[in-house]
This record gives C-alpha cells, structure tokens and sequence, in this order.
C-alpha cells in the first residue's frame, strides 16, 4: 500500500520537521502513524517529500525527511466545467473528478442547474472536498476550483468538448491535443441548453448509448480521457 500524503503550505528544508496543525491532527490522531511508519509531505504544486515519523505525539508528528522531489504538470491539462447540482450530488462530482485526474473545476451556474448558489460557501464547500479526494489519490497536484460562473462568463480554453446525450460524434474518437488544454463541459441534471451550446462553441461529444447523472459523467469523461492521453 502506498503511503500517505500530507499537504503543507510549503515543503520543508533539512533533515527532520514537525508536522502539526490540522494535517498533523488527521495523522497522529486519527490515523495513528507511529515510528517507523512512511508518509509523503506534499505542496500540492508538485513537490513531493518522503518522510519517515521519528516520534508521535497528540496532534503532531516528528519526521525524518528523504529527498524531495517534483512532479511535473499533466499536459495536455484538463478543465471540467461541471454544472452545479443539487444537494450531495454535486460533492460527490468533484470527489471523482479529483481522484481521475480533472486539473481544473469551474462550477457552472447553468440555466437548467436546479440548485441556485447565493454565496461564496458551496465553493469552499467543492474546495475541501477536492483537497481531501487529492489526498486520498495521492495527488501531487491539487485541482484548483474558480468561483462559480454563469454561461456569459465562462471563457473556455483550448480543446472545447462539451458532453450531450444526442451528439454524433464519440469522445473516442474525437482528436486531442498533444498539449496545452482541454476543456470537458459537464451540463446539470437537465443538460446542456440549446441556446449554451451556441455560446459554448466546441464539439458535442457523447460517452455512450447510456445517460450518467451529472455527479458520474464528468468522472467517466475524465477516465477516458485519461486513457487516451497516457495518464492511465
């Protein structure tokens, strides 16, 4: 089983750290680490740390460093834009967009999104989740989340793909870049408008003969994306 990541503002410099504070908490406390035991220190950004714990105390971790190291950007990256759904639904789409491998979620205030956002908390909300889901996959790079936009401010980049049900043309089969972006578009429970599609531009594409819920769509789209990139 591979260790456990720990994310720090910073990584640390020299041989040995103290790790406290909420992420220290969640692995002395809670997971139990003990001497002897590996973990990973990670920025979030890249940078990767082995580390051995050395000594356990409540909420804090003395540690022994290896060598630290850096993990390059995925490129082409990927961008979700995910319709905003309602209730858990909605967590659970940035939950799996993280573990595949999304580099970048916008919520989408899309015009058939049931749920209506009135302030900034469901973004911290999606930020939280993605960072423990980035933990949990032992993800170098934690995806950012941008506050929520509505279809007129949207500004998608490079390879545009937007998921629709009645598209022609299989997100297999459609051509991806080498490098640079590409942006998946993930309508809400009710789709992709006809009037957002013009807006949008890009390419429809579909999965399959099958209809996924927005909160696995996106995830599956991802997946795929990931095999045919090399990720995977």
């Amino acid at each position: 089983m591979s260790p456990p990541l720990f994310l720090v503002p910073e990584l640390p410099s020299g041989s040995a750290f103290v790790l406290d504070g909420p992420e220290g908490h969640h692995a002395a406390d809670v997971q139990r680490l003990t001497p002897g035991e590996a973990l990973l220190l990670c920025d979030g950004r890249g940078g990767l740390i082995p580390a051995v714990v050395a000594s356990a105390r409540k909420g804090a971790l003395s540690l022994s460093l290896g060598p630290a190291s850096f993990e390059p950007a995925p490129s082409p990256s990927i961008t979700v834009v995910q319709g905003i759904a309602k209730g858990e639904r909605a967590e659970l789409a940035v939950q799996l967009l993280t573990e595949v491998g999304a580099d970048r979620i916008v919520p989408w205030q899309a015009a058939r999104s049931i749920a209506r956002w009135k302030d900034a908390r469901p973004v911290e909300r999606w930020r939280s989740t993605v960072r423990e889901a980035a933990k949990q996959s032992r993800r170098a790079w934690v995806p950012s989340v941008s506050d929520a936009c509505t279809t007129r401010q949207l500004r998608p980049a490079g390879t545009v793909l937007v998921l629709h049900e009645e598209a022609d043309t299989a997100l297999s089969s459609v051509a991806l870049p080498a490098a640079g972006e590409i942006t998946l578009v993930v309508g809400p429970e009710g789709g992709v408008a006809p009037e957002e599609l013009e807006v949008l531009g890009g390419t429809p594409v579909r999965l399959g003969r099958e209809v996924l819920r927005t909160s696995t769509a996106g995830a599956a789209a991802v997946a795929a994306l990931s095999v045919r990139l090399g990720r995977w």
